[in-house]
């Protein structure tokens, strides 16, 4: 059963926050939504953060990861830092222009544009032909000055 959770080949790791915001719920259903429509594969930042072997591993060896934290506290990133997972796509919801609330009835159109901002890490990370992981990228979108 332990091993349902891990990840090889060719796939594409999503970690999520899921923290106390609306960011961090965004991120999370975001997570869920491209996992149901075949984008990538969620996984358990938690079982990362625990240190636990199995999941630090195959986040390690994992070919194609996107890492998303709802706000600029990183929290996601900092749970991959200390298990030393090597960061390959990263997608901050703040950056996106989304505003951090406790207001927990998420708007379809924020998490349209969350979507669509990791559906731009995954593709950056299929188009490169580099060996090493990619750098750490932030996938911003402009605001219409309107």
């Amino acid at each position: 059963m332990a091993n349902e959770c891990c990840i090889n080949g060719d796939n594409v790791m999503i970690l999520a926050c899921s923290g106390g915001s609306n960011v961090g719920q965004l991120a999370n259903q975001a997570a869920v939504e491209l996992t149901r429509e075949g984008v990538g594969k969620m996984f358990c930042l938690a079982g990362i953060g625990g240190q636990l072997g199995n999941f630090v591993q195959s986040a390690r060896d994992v070919s194609r990861l996107v890492v998303i934290d709802g706000c600029l506290l990183g929290c996601a990133r900092a749970t991959l830092e200390k298990a030393e997972v090597p960061m390959k796509g990263y997608v901050v919801l703040t950056d996106l222009g989304i505003e951090k609330n406790k207001d927990f009835n998420l708007k379809q159109e924020e998490l349209q544009k969350v979507k669509e901002a990791i559906k731009a890490a995954v593709a950056l990370q299929q188009h490169t032909t580099r060996p090493e992981p990619l750098p750490q990228l932030s996938v911003s979108w402009a605001r219409n000055p309107s």
